[in-house]
């Protein structure tokens, strides 16, 4: 103790008072005592940390007063008897709030040092420079109690474990915390204040300006303007974010984007379009000339990971802070943005949701409704086109018994009695269909050719532009002069592209359409089948189709029935009741089935043979457990089989000419069955099964028997080892 003592006594007499270290520490008021009995000799066998901090790169740059009184603990360090080599200035976080220790790179060092032991004392010129969120600064000097290390500001030097120094640091920790929130709250209050009066802009989407004086108007540019509006008639017509994407890259259309920052800050850019861009524009109210603030939730929460503000979902308008309706310059009505923020909502694949076209065999997705329990109906595919509508309702609610669950049904079926009705109606109005269709395709064609027109016009004005200005240039001046020539042939050369594309799209589509594509038009919406029926025409443009004219179908399936009630709900309001009969699985899920079995009976009493009841059925109209078949014999040998009318076994109409039962053929041969079995599964025999029992049935004439005689009587060490010729049956004739 008495030698650190004197080594502070000698360090303090070597440093004037006047002088003062670096940095003005000694001009701040109050100033630590230097001779404070908390510094003990233990603690110069450790590291001086200095702890330097401002919030943000703005204070960095201009309050340079405070980032020298920062560095200048390193001197006051010394002053206490820490050698220069001992002290540790920690600035890596300069230009970082203290909200947060995630980013702070230099305070998760600062905390390590400590934790290893390495630290007598840590000097910051307030503490609030060290940290701003209580937690952060409580587990800071929990550590340095634990460990020892001491705390200093410009008003004191403190110890951890001492308990008024404690209670300090403890109101110390809140205060800088509460002083931020302060300094939050009179920011918050004034953003939205200035909110409530709709003049708080922080930047504005495509298709507008902000001016100098905080107003918001048009774009400028007629170009600009145009797509805009563009976008909007796109979106009305394919009713889906994706489509208007696609349709603009494929046409080639680019979006017009205002330069935020930088030196071209103003500027305008033509920038290749891309699905955030597009949400922003379908999602942002003012389009609907509405001032809004408070989209989306305040939070605080940062990613652990990246330290970055977690994704924020947008609210509901009913939870904005802020809306001032018909405020800004409109694009189009409140009424459509809401319109097409519920058509964007229907798109999202969810049970609730409608969902949008896609390229699925089933027609119905999204229109179709459980008549039992009123759910949404989802696809499921068997096999690709094979679609099958289910209602997932007993999932839902956790009903695991069979009973509870609600039936579904075949789609191909129900989509080819929906879509008959859906022609049908086109049909009734194919001349107004055929004349819409018509100027459907020549304003399309206009947007383009004017699309195209306006590209060109900005080639050229940017051509004159090079000009002028290389024209303007002394030329002697030959390092300007050839930058500006060189610029002025790539806006010719640009201009040149430009207006060869405008001809050759020119030559292959006019905006006008000519007399044989007006009358090409006309013949396919007079034959509205064979135009739904068209390789052409997707599944997805069938659906678009049909949403357009229905609203929704309810189907009302019974479980012991195969005839299902259809409800089509029109755009109009009208409803259509059908009925259609749809496949089952099994004979018990018909509704005359015990009719059926009764019949079938009857007929086996009477000796006819499967292919005779097979006929019977047929011409009494008796409907199979597939509406779209008839009945066949090998249907009614099963439907035998599950009555318990008669086995397989033995019924000698299963087999054709030279056909053997495999048992028969194997006391035959005198050889085991089962080997016999596994012949017909490799290959080596003709063989089949029975459609009920799947029983083996083997084909073999004279020939084939002394073959399989001479494969049974040969020896092999193995499968591969035995003759090709006795494993390769010869030629079967045609089955009839």
């Amino acid at each position: 103790m008495a030698t650190a003592e004197k080594t502070c006594s000698t360090a303090r007499s070597n440093v004037a008072p006047e002088n003062g270290p670096r940095g003005g520490w000694d001009n701040a008021t109050p100033v630590i005592s230097r001779g404070s009995p908390k510094i003990q000799s233990r603690h110069f066998e450790k590291l001086a940390i200095v702890y330097v901090r401002q919030s943000s790169p703005q204070q960095v740059l201009h309050h340079r007063e405070s980032r020298a009184r920062q560095y200048a603990l390193k001197d006051y360090a010394q002053v206490l008897g820490w050698p220069s080599e001992r002290v540790i200035v920690i600035d890596e976080d300069q230009g970082q709030s203290g909200t947060l220790a995630e980013n702070r790179t230099g305070f998760q060092r600062l905390i390590a040092e400590v934790t290893m032991d390495h630290v007598g004392i840590v000097l910051g010129l307030e503490l609030n420079r060290l940290s701003r969120s209580s937690k952060d600064w409580h587990q800071l000097f929990e550590l340095c109690g634990v460990f020892g290390t001491l705390l200093a500001d410009q008003e004191g030097v403190y110890d951890a474990n001492d308990g008024n120094d404690r209670l300090i640091l403890g109101l110390k920790g809140i205060m800088s915390e509460m002083e931020l929130q302060t300094m939050r709250n009179r920011l918050e209050y004034g953003r939205l204040n200035k909110a409530q009066r709709g003049e708080l802009f922080y930047s504005v989407p495509l298709g507008y300006v902000l001016l100098p004086n905080g107003k918001v108007e048009f774009d400028p540019d007629q170009q600009a303007r145009s797509v805009v509006h563009l976008l909007f008639e796109k979106f009305e017509e394919l009713r889906s974010v994706r489509g208007v994407f696609y349709w603009l890259v494929a046409q080639g259309i680019k979006v017009p984007y205002r330069v935020q920052r930088g030196p071209r800050k103003g500027e305008l850019e033509w920038r290749c379009p891309s699905l955030s861009t597009l949400n922003q524009v379908f999602h942002h109210p003012i389009y609907a000339g509405a001032y809004a603030y408070g989209r989306r939730p305040p939070s605080s929460q940062r990613s652990q990971a990246s330290g970055k503000p977690r994704s924020r979902r947008l609210l509901l308008s009913e939870e904005w802070q802020v809306l001032i309706r018909d405020l800004l310059p409109a694009y189009i009505t409140w009424e459509r943005y809401l319109q097409n923020g519920e058509q964007i909502r229907q798109n999202h694949n969810r049970p609730d949701t409608r969902g949008a076209p896609r390229n699925g065999r089933a027609l119905l997705c999204g229109l179709l409704f459980c008549g039992e329990c009123g759910w949404r109906m989802q696809v499921t595919y068997r096999t690709a086109d094979k679609p099958h509508y289910d209602c997932q309702h007993h999932q839902s609610e956790a009903k695991a018994a069979a009973d509870s669950a609600c039936s579904g049904l075949s789609g191909n079926v129900l989509d080819e009695l929906v879509s008959q009705q859906v022609l049908r109606v086109l049909e009734q109005g194919s001349l107004e269909l055929s004349l819409r269709a018509q100027a459907d395709v020549r304003r399309e064609r206009e947007r383009l050719d004017r699309q195209a027109q306006q590209n060109l016009k900005r080639a050229r004005y940017d051509a004159e532009l090079a000009e002028r200005r290389y024209r303007a240039v002394d030329p002697d001046n030959r390092l300007v002069a050839a930058t500006l020539e060189r610029q002025w042939e790539q806006a010719l050369r640009g201009e040149r592209e430009l207006q060869e594309q405008y001809d050759r799209a020119g030559q292959q589509t006019r905006p006008e359409l000519t007399p044989e594509e007006e009358a090409r038009i006309l013949a396919l919406a007079s034959d509205i089948p064979a135009l739904w029926h068209s390789p052409e025409t997707t599944n997805a443009d069938r659906q678009a189709i049909i949403r357009c004219l229905v609203e929704r179908v309810v189907v009302h399936v019974e479980r012991h029935s195969e005839h299902v009630e259809v409800v089509v709900h029109w755009a109009g309001g009208y409803q259509n009741r059908l009925e259609l009969v749809r496949p089952v699985r099994w004979y018990d899920q018909l509704r005359d089935v015990d009719h059926l079995k009764k019949r079938v009976a009857e007929l086996h009493a009477l000796g006819r043979t499967a292919a005779q009841t097979a006929a019977i059925l047929n011409a009494e109209g008796f409907a199979a457990i597939n509406p779209t078949k008839k009945f066949t014999g090998d249907m009614v040998r099963d439907l035998r089989l599950k009555l318990g009318l008669r086995r397989e076994q033995g019924d000698a109409s299963l087999l054709e000419p030279d056909e053997w039962w495999v048992r028969d053929l194997a006391q035959n041969l005198k050889m085991p069955w089962q080997t016999l079995r596994e012949w017909a599964i490799r290959g080596w025999a003709h063989g089949r099964q029975t459609p009920g029992q799947k029983l083996w049935l083997l084909w073999a004439d004279q020939e084939e028997i002394t073959r399989l005689r001479k494969l049974r009587d040969s020896t092999s060490h193995g499968i591969l080892g035995y003759s090709s010729e006795l494993t390769t049956p010869k030629l079967r004739p045609e089955r009839p």
